[in-house]
């Protein structure tokens, strides 16, 4: 049984060519080869498959039999093959029907999505975008796989295989409810230290530093109100006296239709950095480089 490792690929393209020509010049001139080149590979895959394949009549060279049959399948296997190799250079957003996934906290949902989705329905329509919980999966593995296309969040622990692109940087706030008795801008340390907190207890990194900051002036989570995640701090704050520290861009978001308020704390607190992470695997793909690009034409502060 001859195995495809038994054959020289250039072969079968030179074979798909002089069936469709019937000409050895043709052909020649065609693939930018030399006649005796044409008729060298004709001879080596003539021997390997044990038969003429083409014999010379006054009407040109003639497929016999065993050509005829291998036809079809030849140029059906060399069409799979080009497409296989331009894979890269498929993806078209206005017709494609991908589904990419992207790993990020809740507080990335919540700023990500809503913008994501309409950038979709005007530029994408059939593009379909699934979230999945960072800390919840093992990032790396997921990416290098495939699995999770990209990767929205402030990580600073990530594997050399992922590159990454900032998308822009913002300072934590303290947010709270628009008529709070205590809080406005320009809040002394006293009077946010003597105010109820609302405690985000999440361990996403960098989050959790958040927490550490807090508990280096005194307010700690047994003498707080804590929830697991972001997404319900809005509905919480808005109704009661408690107020919490979160990134401002979720503050800003929040603000106008849960009639919160925020300023800067009274405490110092690091700088939150968000980027964009890839696997360079997948650095070239050109659907994951349209959703890079899109998520720095509309979320970047800096565009460069």
């Amino acid at each position: 049984m001859i195995e495809a490792k038994d054959i020289d690929l250039n072969l079968l393209v030179i074979f798909q060519e002089v069936f469709q020509e019937r000409q050895i010049s043709s052909v020649a001139r065609k693939l930018n080869l030399s006649q005796p080149a044409v008729s060298n590979a004709l001879a080596r895959l003539r021997k390997a498959l044990d038969d003429e394949l083409f014999v010379r009549t006054s009407q040109g060279m003639q497929p016999t039999p065993l050509a005829q049959q291998l036809a079809d399948p030849v140029a059906a296997a060399l069409s799979h093959i080009t497409k296989a190799l331009n894979q890269h250079a498929s993806f078209d957003a206005a017709s494609s029907q991908r589904q990419f996934m992207i790993a990020m906290t809740d507080v990335g949902e919540m700023y990500f999505m809503p913008i994501l989705v309409e950038q979709c329905r005007r530029f994408a329509p059939q593009v379909q975008i699934a979230t999945v919980r960072a800390n919840n999966v093992d990032l790396m593995a997921e990416m290098e796989t495939g699995r999770i296309d990209l990767s929205l969040g402030a990580f600073d622990q990530v594997s050399d295989a992922l590159y990454h692109r900032r998308l822009f940087r913002q300072d934590y706030v303290c947010m709270y409810r628009q008529d709070h008795p205590l809080m406005r801008e320009g809040t002394s340390s006293k009077e946010f230290l003597s105010a109820e907190h609302l405690i985000v207890s999440t361990r996403e990194n960098p989050y959790d530093k958040i927490n550490q900051s807090l508990e280096k002036v005194g307010i700690t989570a047994s003498n707080s109100f804590t929830v697991p995640h972001f997404s319900s701090v809005p509905y919480i704050v808005s109704s009661t006296n408690l107020v919490v520290i979160v990134p401002q861009k979720l503050a800003a978001s929040a603000a106008a239709p849960f009639r919160l308020s925020y300023s800067k704390p009274p405490i110092k607190l690091p700088t939150l950095q968000t980027n964009i992470f890839w696997h360079r695997r997948f650095a070239q793909d050109e659907g994951n480089q349209w959703l890079r690009n899109l998520l720095v034409e509309c979320f970047s502060d800096s565009k460069r």
